[in-house]
């Protein structure tokens, strides 16, 4: 399943467009605001697909039956350029278990690259929901691994990943190697340059939100 958040009007394609915009991403802090508002979105969004069960609540007055989560998801995140839009979905699911897993592109003097993984700090993820957010999902390589690296810690029952722009080859990508995730796009590109960058996408989410880091 695949769920393009921009389908629909509403503010989240106001803030997609900030964030694409070279004059507005000169703001770092706009620009892991927006990122942030986009994952409250897709929190919410996901939500509503949750079993809810009811909860007598005491109130000063008398009982109140409310529906609540039946259970929290796992937040997992990809860093850095994962952060802002983790905390997004972490100002909704605020008593959620968190995951954090490092991925960086190792470049080639050609100009290729491989997904580097190299630490994991993880909850045990048996049967539990796992939502992964990731701003970009260009070639899905290192959402693939991930994800495969996770499953190292249990296998959930339910993985949902959380994105700003992906490109269909990185869905596809996904879709193929990792059967049954559920996507959550704040919008969807279809060019994918040679080096793996959407266009038009939005550039690199990492730099833009945290400053231009040294190529490893």
């Amino acid at each position: 399943m695949v769920i393009n958040l921009s389908e629909k009007h509403s503010l989240i394609s106001n803030w997609i467009a900030e964030i694409r915009d070279i004059e507005v991403q000169t703001d770092r802090f706009r620009f892991r605001k927006n990122l942030e508002r986009i994952g409250e979105v897709a929190a919410y969004e996901i939500s509503q697909s949750f079993p809810f069960i009811e909860k007598e609540i005491q109130t000063p007055l008398g009982t109140a039956t409310c529906k609540v989560l039946k259970e929290q998801p796992v937040l997992a995140t990809i860093l850095r350029a994962g952060l802002p839009l983790h905390n997004g979905l972490l100002n909704y699911f605020d008593k959620a278990d968190n995951a954090y897993v490092a991925a960086y592109r190792k470049h080639e003097k050609d100009g290729s690259f491989e997904i580097s993984l190299e630490y994991i700090s993880s909850p045990d993820l048996e049967d539990r929901i796992l939502i992964i957010s990731d701003p970009m999902l260009a070639t899905g390589s290192s959402l693939v691994k991930t994800i495969h690296l996770i499953r190292d810690e249990g296998i959930p029952k339910e993985i949902h990943i959380v994105c700003a722009i992906a490109c269909t080859v990185g869905i596809e990508y996904v879709r193929r190697e990792a059967p049954g995730v559920k996507i959550w796009c704040g919008d969807i590109d279809d060019e994918l340059t040679a080096k793996g960058y959407i266009v038009p996408g939005l550039g690199d989410a990492g730099d833009l939100a945290f400053g231009v880091k040294v190529q490893m």
